[in-house]
Formats: structure tokens, C-alpha cells, sequence
């Protein structure tokens, strides 16, 4: 197989995997996201400073795809106007420091 060839089927393999799959999460980026649309009404519902509701007894996540999902409704339920990118900053910054869910 020539260079050409190679390179192309590269790319056609490029293009099947998902653009979420490609792109590296900012953590840092998912933590000022969260901070600045999420903690206050977390904080509302449970008073401190909100992030009790990522560790409390009776949380209601239970896997990544519910993480995902949570986060997807509350983007919505709000209105944030939140690309893809930083949807994927936000769920990885929770799952890193309070879930520790494997990907799925």
C-alpha cells in the first residue's frame, strides 16, 4: 500500500470515531464551567457550598451514562448554550473529582 493510500484510509478512520471521542477534556475549563452555571443551584437544594450533591448518601448517580445524562438535562433545563466540548469538560471534571466512573 502506497503513501497515499495510507493516509487516506487514516482519515476515513478519522472520520468514523465520534468528534467527542477526539477531543481531550479540559479539566480546568470543566471546572470553571461548573462553578460558574452549576454550584450555586446545587447549593440552593442543599445548602454549603453545593458540592455536596456529588457525595452525599443518597446521590442518584450510578454510572457514567446517568453522569452524562444529568449533566446533558441540566445544561438544558438551563438554557447554557454549552458545545459539545464543554459538556465532555464538565462530566469528565465531576467523574474525575467525585464519581471515579469508568467510561462506557
Amino acid at each position: 500500500m502506497n503513501y497515499l493510500n495510507k493516509k487516506i484510509m487514516f482519515i476515513s478512520v478519522l472520520m468514523l470515531i465520534p468528534h467527542a471521542t477526539l477531543h481531550a477534556a479540559d479539566l480546568e475549563r470543566g471546572k470553571a464551567l461548573h462553578d460558574e452555571n452549576c454550584i450555586s443551584c446545587h447549593a440552593a437544594q442543599l445548602g454549603g457550598d453545593g458540592t455536596g450533591i456529588y457525595t452525599r448518601e443518597n446521590r442518584k448517580m450510578e454510572s457514567y451514562p446517568a453522569l452524562d445524562k444529568q449533566v446533558r438535562r441540566c445544561r438544558d433545563s438551563l438554557g447554557m448554550p454549552w458545545p459539545e466540548e464543554q459538556i465532555i469538560d464538565v462530566i469528565t471534571y465531576l467523574n474525575q473529582n467525585f464519581y471515579h466512573y469508568k467510561k462506557q
